[in-house]
């Protein structure tokens, strides 16, 4: 991996475990709206992006209230999401999958290691990921109209 790429996914990596460590108590929980996963649709753009954005969200869950569970079931649950949201033919569909597979998994999550109602943890971790993510797709839709910063990331 060239230099100008590892740079590259250690920024996003950085924003992602930065953001969701200063928002902490919003960003863990059951009612969570981590305002680093407005960063999931990057992977859309550049398969080679799931690479900052996972290693970001290992980094945040190590700050995690549920330990080591969250480290490695949240992480994967990110990584899953990247995979899939890199195969994507629609960018549209980004924040659902994104919430479809974090709503299950860090519900489940919730719900096995707190004791948290499984469908009420699905639903509000799923709603919470939609809505953040829905939030950076446009964001990234207008930065794609408006300015070549987005370029940087496709590249």
């Amino acid at each position: 991996m060239r230099i100008k790429e590892v740079t590259k996914q250690g920024i996003i990596a950085a924003l992602y475990a930065v953001i969701s460590i200063t928002l902490a108590p919003i960003s863990f929980g059951v009612i969570q709206f981590r305002v680093a996963e407005m960063l999931m649709p990057l992977p859309y753009y550049n398969k080679k992006n799931i690479i900052g954005i996972t290693l970001g969200c290992l980094i945040a869950n190590l700050f995690s209230p549920l330990g080591i569970a969250d480290v490695m079931f949240g992480t994967a649950a990110t990584f899953l999401a990247c995979i899939l949201i890199s195969k994507l033919k629609n960018k549209s569909l980004v924040g659902v999958i994104a919430a479809l597979i974090n709503g299950l998994v860090i519900g489940a999550e919730l719900y096995l290691i707190l004791g948290l109602p499984l469908l009420f943890s699905c639903i509000t971790v799923a709603v919470g990921e939609f809505v953040v993510v829905q939030v950076g797709s446009i964001i990234m839709k207008e930065m794609e109209e408006r300015t070549t910063l987005i370029q940087y990331f496709k590249a």
